[in-house]
């Protein structure tokens, strides 16, 4: 609040409400930053209005109020190069608004108006940046190009003021992004796949008694088994094999015995 006691309360109270009402409502094509402990700097971006060569630029500026505003202008500055008549190379605004023509009764709302205006219509006859001045009255075509070259290469937009809520808003999406892709991450680590049946040929686990005791039977191997179904088939047909040859051993041995009866007869 240091600075803002070199302002009188009274200034104070009708600066806040001013940057409060730029804030709710701003001027076309101009946003202003707010501070609430410096009154004293105001802080404005400001674009390049359509069919200018400043056109699709982004210009930040600033106001510097002195200890006896508003009895006399404040200062403007702008921060962003730009090559243009009124504005010196080091930045310092030169209108007639912020000199001879100020009103105690003029406030910020108008200032920043005029402002960008000067954009809109340079006075080449009152330059503080001579080669910017003399070359708008000789040549407009060399002077819009560069303008346009300075405005590409120095007045990219700039981040917007108040970022707090911006930077919350992005730390909730990468929040959200981080738990979307934990989730993919344990859905690829365990993914929903059908545990294996036991395989029809594999021996039984359960025990089985015999003489009493309970004996236990080999149990299934421990790796998954899969089995073809032309390894079925052809287990099948292997036991049918075998049934088939014990039938006719068990047939032969009928027929022998009825030759031994006959021969006792």
């Amino acid at each position: 609040m240091a600075a803002n006691e070199n302002l009188p309360p009274n200034v104070i109270k009708q600066l806040a409400k001013e940057l409060k009402n730029l804030d709710e409502s701003p001027p076309e094509g101009i946003k202003v930053g707010t501070n609430d402990d410096d009154f004293s700097t105001i802080y404005a971006d400001i674009e390049g209005p359509a069919g200018t060569p400043y056109e699709n630029g982004v210009f930040r500026m600033k106001l510097l109020l002195s200890h006896d505003f508003p009895h006399s202008p404040p200062k403007g500055y702008f921060l962003t190069k730009i090559f243009h008549p009124n504005i010196a190379p080091n930045g310092e605004i030169c209108v007639n608004t912020l000199k001879k023509d100020w009103n105690p009764s003029l406030g910020l709302r108008h200032v920043l108006i005029v402002v960008r205006c000067l954009l809109i219509e340079p006075f080449p006859e009152s330059a503080l940046n001579e080669q910017a001045g003399k070359m708008l009255l000789e040549n407009y075509q060399e002077y819009a190009r560069h303008a346009r070259l300075y405005t590409g290469i120095h007045a990219k937009p700039k981040p917007k003021f108040k970022s707090g809520a911006i930077s919350e808003s992005t730390t909730a999406l990468n929040v959200d992004q981080t738990n979307t892709s934990v989730t993919a991450d344990q859905k690829s680590i365990t993914p929903d796949v059908a545990l294996p049946l036991p395989s029809p040929l594999a021996p039984s686990t359960t025990p089985t008694k015999g003489n009493g005791l309970e004996q236990p039977t080999a149990l299934a191997p421990t790796t998954d088994t899969v089995v073809s179904g032309s390894a079925v088939a052809a287990a099948a047909t292997a036991q049918k094999k075998e049934c088939g040859l014990a039938k006719v051993h068990a047939d032969k041995k009928k027929l022998d015995a009825r030759k031994k009866s006959l021969k006792r007869l």
